[in-house]
Protein backbone atom coordinates (compact mmCIF):
# COMPACT_ATOMS: atom_id res chain seq x y z
CA UNK A 1 0.00 0.00 0.00
CA UNK A 2 1.36 3.66 -0.30
CA UNK A 3 1.14 5.84 2.24
CA UNK A 4 -1.29 8.13 3.25
CA UNK A 5 -1.59 11.58 1.01
CA UNK A 6 -0.53 15.02 2.67
CA UNK A 7 -3.42 17.22 3.21
CA UNK A 8 -2.32 20.53 2.55
CA UNK A 9 -3.56 22.93 5.46
CA UNK A 10 -7.10 24.66 4.65
CA UNK A 11 -7.04 27.98 4.01
CA UNK A 12 -8.28 30.56 6.83
CA UNK A 13 -9.11 34.62 6.63
CA UNK A 14 -5.61 36.37 5.82
CA UNK A 15 -4.26 33.46 3.41
CA UNK A 16 -2.89 34.10 -0.15
CA UNK A 17 -4.01 32.33 -3.18
CA UNK A 18 -1.75 32.52 -6.43
CA UNK A 19 -3.98 32.84 -9.79
CA UNK A 20 -1.59 31.02 -12.02
CA UNK A 21 -2.19 30.02 -15.81
CA UNK A 22 -0.60 26.33 -16.99
CA UNK A 23 -2.43 25.96 -20.28
CA UNK A 24 -4.55 27.94 -22.30
CA UNK A 25 -4.41 31.40 -23.48
CA UNK A 26 -6.42 34.19 -20.85
CA UNK A 27 -5.85 37.31 -22.91
CA UNK A 28 -9.45 38.27 -23.58
CA UNK A 29 -10.39 37.06 -19.98
CA UNK A 30 -9.08 39.22 -17.39
CA UNK A 31 -12.17 40.37 -16.52
CA UNK A 32 -12.93 36.67 -15.03
CA UNK A 33 -9.80 36.65 -13.66
CA UNK A 34 -10.61 39.92 -12.01
CA UNK A 35 -13.89 38.47 -10.63
CA UNK A 36 -11.84 35.83 -8.88
CA UNK A 37 -9.62 37.98 -7.29
CA UNK A 38 -13.06 39.88 -6.13
CA UNK A 39 -14.48 36.35 -4.82
CA UNK A 40 -11.52 35.43 -2.59
CA UNK A 41 -11.30 39.06 -1.38
CA UNK A 42 -15.33 38.71 -0.10
CA UNK A 43 -13.80 35.33 1.56
CA UNK A 44 -11.30 37.30 3.71
CA UNK A 45 -8.36 36.22 1.03
CA UNK A 46 -5.87 37.33 -0.28
CA UNK A 47 -4.63 37.21 -4.16
CA UNK A 48 -2.13 37.65 -6.46
CA UNK A 49 -1.87 37.25 -10.29
CA UNK A 50 0.97 35.34 -11.97
CA UNK A 51 3.13 37.78 -14.44
CA UNK A 52 3.14 35.54 -17.14
CA UNK A 53 -0.77 34.74 -16.78
CA UNK A 54 -1.80 37.19 -20.13
CA UNK A 55 0.56 36.39 -21.95
CA UNK A 56 0.30 34.67 -25.68
CA UNK A 57 2.49 32.21 -27.03
CA UNK A 58 0.19 30.58 -29.97
CA UNK A 59 -2.30 28.56 -28.15
CA UNK A 60 -0.86 28.84 -24.67
CA UNK A 61 -1.04 31.39 -21.90
CA UNK A 62 2.96 32.37 -22.66
CA UNK A 63 5.93 30.38 -23.10
CA UNK A 64 6.21 26.95 -21.61
CA UNK A 65 9.01 28.39 -19.71
CA UNK A 66 7.03 31.60 -18.75
CA UNK A 67 4.20 29.30 -17.02
CA UNK A 68 6.29 27.35 -15.73
CA UNK A 69 7.86 30.50 -14.22
CA UNK A 70 4.33 31.08 -12.68
CA UNK A 71 3.51 28.32 -11.11
CA UNK A 72 6.98 27.04 -9.65
CA UNK A 73 7.15 30.38 -8.00
CA UNK A 74 3.41 30.24 -6.29
CA UNK A 75 4.59 26.08 -4.99
CA UNK A 76 7.76 27.87 -3.49
CA UNK A 77 6.83 30.51 -1.88
CA UNK A 78 5.85 29.76 1.89
CA UNK A 79 3.36 32.82 1.78
CA UNK A 80 1.09 31.03 -1.02
CA UNK A 81 -2.18 28.68 1.22
CA UNK A 82 -3.36 27.49 -2.30
CA UNK A 83 -2.98 27.90 -5.95
CA UNK A 84 -5.65 28.35 -8.39
CA UNK A 85 -5.14 27.53 -12.15
CA UNK A 86 -7.04 30.29 -14.30
CA UNK A 87 -7.66 27.98 -17.65
CA UNK A 88 -7.33 24.64 -18.93
CA UNK A 89 -7.39 24.08 -22.30
CA UNK A 90 -3.91 22.29 -23.11
CA UNK A 91 -0.54 22.69 -22.43
CA UNK A 92 -0.27 21.46 -18.59
CA UNK A 93 1.61 18.58 -20.06
CA UNK A 94 4.52 20.22 -21.30
CA UNK A 95 5.39 21.86 -18.47
CA UNK A 96 5.27 18.87 -15.67
CA UNK A 97 8.87 17.71 -16.56
CA UNK A 98 10.31 21.08 -15.47
CA UNK A 99 8.26 21.39 -11.60
CA UNK A 100 10.93 20.96 -8.93
CA UNK A 101 8.88 20.05 -6.07
CA UNK A 102 11.84 20.68 -3.10
CA UNK A 103 10.43 23.58 -1.16
CA UNK A 104 6.83 22.78 -2.45
CA UNK A 105 7.06 19.54 -0.09
CA UNK A 106 8.47 21.85 3.06
CA UNK A 107 4.88 23.97 2.71
CA UNK A 108 2.22 22.21 0.76
CA UNK A 109 -0.29 24.03 -0.49
CA UNK A 110 -3.97 23.70 -2.39
CA UNK A 111 -3.33 22.70 -6.10
CA UNK A 112 -6.99 23.82 -7.46
CA UNK A 113 -8.49 23.67 -11.29
CA UNK A 114 -10.26 20.79 -13.53
CA UNK A 115 -9.82 19.40 -17.31
CA UNK A 116 -6.24 19.97 -18.65
CA UNK A 117 -5.22 20.71 -14.75
CA UNK A 118 -5.71 16.76 -14.35
CA UNK A 119 -1.99 16.53 -15.06
CA UNK A 120 -1.10 18.54 -12.31
CA UNK A 121 -3.45 16.17 -10.16
CA UNK A 122 -2.05 12.92 -10.92
CA UNK A 123 1.93 14.72 -10.71
CA UNK A 124 0.65 15.80 -6.64
CA UNK A 125 -0.90 12.37 -6.13
CA UNK A 126 2.45 10.29 -7.32
CA UNK A 127 4.38 13.15 -5.39
CA UNK A 128 1.96 12.44 -2.18
CA UNK A 129 -0.41 15.00 -1.89
CA UNK A 130 -3.85 15.62 -1.78
CA UNK A 131 -5.31 18.38 -4.27
CA UNK A 132 -8.47 19.66 -5.18
CA UNK A 133 -10.60 19.19 -8.50
CA UNK A 134 -12.89 22.28 -8.53
CA UNK A 135 -13.66 25.58 -10.66
CA UNK A 136 -11.42 27.55 -12.06
CA UNK A 137 -11.51 31.38 -12.95
CA UNK A 138 -12.90 31.04 -16.15
CA UNK A 139 -15.71 29.47 -14.59
CA UNK A 140 -16.82 32.16 -13.47
CA UNK A 141 -20.44 33.30 -14.41
CA UNK A 142 -21.55 37.21 -13.60
CA UNK A 143 -24.99 36.25 -11.51
CA UNK A 144 -22.88 33.55 -9.40
CA UNK A 145 -26.16 32.08 -8.62
CA UNK A 146 -26.27 30.58 -11.60
CA UNK A 147 -23.77 28.30 -10.14
CA UNK A 148 -24.50 28.86 -6.73
CA UNK A 149 -23.28 24.72 -5.41
CA UNK A 150 -20.20 25.07 -7.73
CA UNK A 151 -18.94 27.93 -5.81
CA UNK A 152 -20.35 26.65 -2.65
CA UNK A 153 -18.62 23.48 -2.11
CA UNK A 154 -15.11 25.07 -3.49
CA UNK A 155 -15.42 27.41 -0.69
CA UNK A 156 -16.51 24.68 1.56
CA UNK A 157 -13.61 22.69 0.22
CA UNK A 158 -10.70 25.24 0.62
CA UNK A 159 -12.40 26.22 4.36
CA UNK A 160 -11.92 22.90 5.06
CA UNK A 161 -15.73 22.11 5.72
CA UNK A 162 -17.01 18.61 4.78
CA UNK A 163 -17.97 18.29 1.25
CA UNK A 164 -19.98 14.73 0.53
CA UNK A 165 -22.38 14.38 -1.98
CA UNK A 166 -26.05 12.14 -2.72
CA UNK A 167 -25.76 11.56 -6.23
CA UNK A 168 -29.49 10.79 -8.38
CA UNK A 169 -29.81 7.46 -9.09
CA UNK A 170 -29.49 5.91 -12.31
CA UNK A 171 -30.59 2.10 -13.57
CA UNK A 172 -27.01 2.15 -15.13
CA UNK A 173 -25.35 2.14 -11.29
CA UNK A 174 -23.50 -1.09 -10.58
CA UNK A 175 -24.69 -1.28 -6.86
CA UNK A 176 -22.32 -1.76 -4.68
CA UNK A 177 -20.37 -0.29 -1.57
CA UNK A 178 -16.62 0.31 -1.73
CA UNK A 179 -13.63 3.09 -0.09
CA UNK A 180 -10.40 4.32 -1.02
CA UNK A 181 -8.68 7.21 -2.31
CA UNK A 182 -10.33 9.19 -4.78
CA UNK A 183 -8.60 9.90 -7.77
CA UNK A 184 -8.55 10.87 -11.64
CA UNK A 185 -10.10 13.55 -13.32
CA UNK A 186 -10.67 14.19 -17.17
CA UNK A 187 -10.17 10.73 -18.92
CA UNK A 188 -8.02 12.29 -21.76
CA UNK A 189 -5.94 13.43 -19.48
CA UNK A 190 -5.54 10.37 -17.56
CA UNK A 191 -5.08 8.01 -21.26
CA UNK A 192 -2.54 10.76 -22.02
CA UNK A 193 -0.01 9.89 -18.81
CA UNK A 194 -0.32 6.13 -20.07
CA UNK A 195 3.41 4.88 -19.65
CA UNK A 196 5.06 7.68 -18.11
CA UNK A 197 6.05 8.64 -14.51
CA UNK A 198 2.97 10.64 -14.21
CA UNK A 199 0.57 8.08 -15.21
CA UNK A 200 -1.21 6.88 -11.32
CA UNK A 201 -1.13 3.49 -9.49
CA UNK A 202 -4.97 3.23 -9.18
CA UNK A 203 -4.88 -0.12 -6.93
CA UNK A 204 -7.50 0.25 -3.85
CA UNK A 205 -8.35 3.43 -5.09
CA UNK A 206 -11.91 4.80 -6.42
CA UNK A 207 -11.60 6.55 -9.58
CA UNK A 208 -13.06 9.79 -10.90
CA UNK A 209 -13.25 10.46 -14.54
CA UNK A 210 -15.11 13.11 -16.87
CA UNK A 211 -14.52 14.16 -20.18
CA UNK A 212 -15.92 16.73 -22.93
CA UNK A 213 -16.59 17.25 -26.83
CA UNK A 214 -15.71 13.62 -27.59
CA UNK A 215 -17.03 11.02 -29.74
CA UNK A 216 -18.17 7.63 -28.01
CA UNK A 217 -15.70 5.73 -29.70
CA UNK A 218 -12.96 7.75 -28.50
CA UNK A 219 -14.52 7.12 -24.82
CA UNK A 220 -14.29 3.50 -25.94
CA UNK A 221 -10.50 3.50 -27.28
CA UNK A 222 -9.50 5.78 -24.11
CA UNK A 223 -11.43 3.04 -21.80
CA UNK A 224 -9.88 -0.08 -23.21
CA UNK A 225 -6.25 1.20 -23.74
CA UNK A 226 -6.63 2.41 -19.97
CA UNK A 227 -8.08 -1.70 -19.37
CA UNK A 228 -5.29 -3.05 -21.67
CA UNK A 229 -2.55 -1.28 -19.28
CA UNK A 230 -4.45 -2.79 -15.86
CA UNK A 231 -5.87 0.14 -14.96
CA UNK A 232 -8.50 -1.14 -13.28
CA UNK A 233 -7.20 -4.51 -12.10
CA UNK A 234 -7.67 -3.57 -8.74
CA UNK A 235 -9.74 -0.46 -8.71
CA UNK A 236 -12.28 -0.24 -5.83
CA UNK A 237 -14.79 1.82 -7.12
CA UNK A 238 -15.68 4.16 -10.06
CA UNK A 239 -17.50 7.45 -10.30
CA UNK A 240 -18.38 8.97 -13.68
CA UNK A 241 -19.08 12.35 -13.78
CA UNK A 242 -20.21 14.58 -16.64
CA UNK A 243 -19.42 13.78 -20.45
CA UNK A 244 -20.25 17.31 -22.03
CA UNK A 245 -20.78 18.16 -25.28
CA UNK A 246 -20.64 14.65 -27.03
CA UNK A 247 -20.06 14.44 -30.41
CA UNK A 248 -21.85 12.47 -33.24
CA UNK A 249 -19.85 10.17 -35.29
CA UNK A 250 -21.25 9.78 -39.23
CA UNK A 251 -21.51 5.94 -37.76
CA UNK A 252 -24.04 6.13 -34.49
CA UNK A 253 -22.11 4.31 -31.56
CA UNK A 254 -25.36 2.38 -30.93
CA UNK A 255 -25.43 2.68 -27.33
CA UNK A 256 -26.01 5.32 -24.16
CA UNK A 257 -22.59 6.65 -22.58
CA UNK A 258 -23.58 4.56 -19.72
CA UNK A 259 -23.99 1.72 -20.87
CA UNK A 260 -20.44 1.74 -22.95
CA UNK A 261 -18.86 2.35 -19.94
CA UNK A 262 -20.45 -0.52 -18.22
CA UNK A 263 -19.27 -2.92 -21.39
CA UNK A 264 -15.67 -1.53 -21.39
CA UNK A 265 -15.51 -2.60 -18.01
CA UNK A 266 -18.06 -5.61 -17.61
CA UNK A 267 -14.85 -8.33 -16.68
CA UNK A 268 -14.90 -5.86 -13.31
CA UNK A 269 -16.72 -6.23 -10.34
CA UNK A 270 -16.29 -2.92 -8.27
CA UNK A 271 -19.21 -0.47 -8.50
CA UNK A 272 -19.99 2.25 -10.61
CA UNK A 273 -21.68 5.44 -10.15
CA UNK A 274 -22.85 7.98 -12.39
CA UNK A 275 -24.26 11.41 -12.13
CA UNK A 276 -21.69 12.94 -10.10
CA UNK A 277 -22.34 16.93 -10.84
CA UNK A 278 -18.16 17.34 -11.67
CA UNK A 279 -16.86 17.90 -15.11
CA UNK A 280 -17.59 20.19 -17.88
CA UNK A 281 -20.86 21.70 -16.68
CA UNK A 282 -21.65 24.84 -14.69
CA UNK A 283 -22.61 22.65 -11.64
CA UNK A 284 -18.90 21.13 -10.95
CA UNK A 285 -19.05 20.35 -7.54
CA UNK A 286 -15.61 20.69 -6.08
CA UNK A 287 -13.58 16.82 -4.78
CA UNK A 288 -10.83 16.52 -2.59
CA UNK A 289 -8.35 14.11 -4.93
CA UNK A 290 -6.06 11.63 -2.80
CA UNK A 291 -8.25 11.82 0.11
CA UNK A 292 -10.79 8.71 0.91
CA UNK A 293 -13.93 8.66 0.42
CA UNK A 294 -16.82 6.27 1.23
CA UNK A 295 -18.84 5.37 -2.27
CA UNK A 296 -22.07 3.50 -1.66
CA UNK A 297 -23.78 2.87 -5.13
CA UNK A 298 -27.75 2.41 -5.37
CA UNK A 299 -30.10 2.04 -7.94
CA UNK A 300 -32.24 5.10 -6.53
CA UNK A 301 -28.86 6.79 -4.92
CA UNK A 302 -25.10 7.38 -3.96
CA UNK A 303 -23.54 8.74 -1.67
CA UNK A 304 -19.54 10.22 -1.96
CA UNK A 305 -18.69 10.63 1.52
CA UNK A 306 -14.98 11.82 3.06
CA UNK A 307 -13.60 10.19 5.63
CA UNK A 308 -10.86 11.54 8.06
Amino acid sequence: MTNKTIQPPYLKAGDTVAIVAPSGILKSREGEVQQAVKLLKSWGLHAVVGKNVFKQNNHFAGTDDERCEDLQKAMDDPKISAIWCARGGYGTVRILDKLDYTKFKKNPKWLIGYSDITALHNQMHNEGFQSMHALMCVSLTNDLDEIKETVETFKSAIFGEPVNYTLKGSNYNKTGKASGELVGGNLTLLHTMLGSDTSIDTSGKILFIEEIGEYKYHIDRMLVSLKRAGYFENLNGLVVGDMSKMRKNTTAWGSSIEQLVLDALAEYDFPITFNMPAGHEDDNRALILGKKIELKVGKDESTVRYLE
